[in-house]
């Protein structure tokens, strides 16, 4: 009985150390590569925020993230299409909404029931110090960028800046605001969920992308950028 339960200990013992070495030999593709996009360290979920916005952004709740593209298409309809200004929008859709709350307030009193308390919007202390203090860090880093952009400090991020508002102001030829701003939420809406299905295989050819991309770069850094002045000439002493 002894040498029973002692080989039975062995055999669970070897089998732990197996699901053990399984468990730890075990990666995917692309984080064997070490790459993953956008430099992200935990799951999608979770980079998302891991709220409801990003359930309804990875479609764990799909009516929610298919109603979000309806009113997306309806508004993108309505501001595009009618030729009505924003303002005019805005006003009509607050208007008819107004109107609808009023006549169902008062429908109610009129047959005797009870409307369904609503929820009072109101924003804490805490949410809007949280909001300012992150606004604040970002404007202070636009701020720093443009101060080293008009010293002249940093070349390579000079480029960079220039290089986006150069294709900003291409694409933007090509469509209208109202165009941008839905084409954005159709893409945040629907390339979290693809990129979740397919998170491996984008992130290798992430990998590759990116190992080319710093090879060009590295030519180009070392035979242009790094010849190039960083800092601003001092004036010398008369």
């Amino acid at each position: 009985m002894m040498e029973n339960s002692q080989d039975l200990c062995n055999t669970e013992g070897d089998g732990d150390g197996r699901k053990a070495v399984a468990s730890t030999s075990y990666t995917p593709t692309a984080g064997s590569s070490g790459y993953r996009l956008f430099g992200r360290q935990g799951s999608v979920h979770n980079s998302l925020g891991g709220g409801q916005a990003a359930d309804v952004l990875l479609w764990k709740r799909g009516r929610v993230s298919f109603g979000a593209i309806v009113v997306a298409t309806i508004s993108w309809l309505l501001f595009e299409r009618s030729g009505l200004s924003f303002l005019s929008i805005c006003s009509d859709v607050l208007l008819i909404l107004v109107v609808l709350l009023f006549l169902r307030a008062n429908y109610a009193v009129f047959r005797n029931k009870q409307l369904q308390t609503l929820p009072e919007l109101v924003l804490s202390e805490e949410m809007v110090n949280n909001a300012a203090a992150s606004f604040r860090v970002k404007i202070n880093n636009v701020l720093l960028m443009a101060h080293d952009i008009t010293l002249g400090k940093d070349f390579r991020l000079f480029f960079k800046v220039v290089v986006c508002l150069w294709l900003l102001s291409v694409i933007g030829s090509f469509f209208s605001f109202f165009t941008l701003a839905y084409i954005g939420s159709i893409i945040s809406i629907t390339l979290p969920a693809l990129y979740s299905k397919y998170e491996e295989t984008v992130d290798g050819c992430y990998g590759k992308i990116h190992r080319q991309f710093s090879k060009h770069y590295k030519i180009v850094d070392e035979g242009v950028f790094n010849r190039l002045p960083r800092n601003v000439p001092k004036d010398k002493d008369s």
